[in-house]
């Protein structure tokens, strides 16, 4: 039989459009990455990376990207369905970036990390774990916010912990 249907060929229109839309989503990368004077020029000016929270721009949700936007190159430590991580460690310390690829998973990641409490600088479809005092560095780079979750226990008072000293 020389006749082909459709029905032989199930995936055909399938590929084609994951290619459309893989296409699509890189449309702005390759428009951002683009060369030429304007882009000698740009490196010639200083770039004002402190207004990236206020002017609403927040870093894609690629462990690599936001890696890079960090300093660093990230070391992949799990590559599953529902997230990335990758581990970086650079002069300011260590740190995880964990990307998703939908909200829903990072929102059930982020219910999880609550048991342990801490604080995470939280983009949209990622989340960078470190250190607080590197967080707001991080945040001028990436925008998001800072996010405080509360762990799990009773929270310390004069009969739990560690008292503190009036001095």
């Amino acid at each position: 039989m020389t006749h082909q249907t459709q029905h032989q060929h199930p995936h055909r229109g399938h590929t084609a459009r994951l290619r459309h839309g893989a296409a699509l989503a890189l449309l702005p990368l390759a428009v951002a990455c683009g060369g030429g004077e304007e882009a000698a020029e740009e490196k010639r000016r200083p770039t004002a990376v402190t207004a990236a929270p206020e002017a609403g721009v927040v870093a894609p949700a690629k462990v690599e990207v936001i890696a890079g936007l960090t300093g660093c190159t990230a070391e992949i430590r799990i590559e599953a369905e529902e997230l990335r991580e990758g581990q970086c460690r650079t002069k300011q310390g260590e740190y995880r970036i964990t990307t998703f690829p939908e909200e829903r998973f990072k929102v059930t990641w982020l219910d999880t990390a609550a048991v342990y409490g801490g604080k995470y600088l939280v983009g949209t479809r990622w989340v960078v774990s470190a250190r607080p005092e590197l967080l707001e560095g991080f945040r001028a780079r990436l925008g998001g916010t800072v996010q405080e979750l509360s762990g799990v226990g009773p929270a310390a008072s004069p009969s739990f912990g560690p008292r503190a000293s009036a001095s």
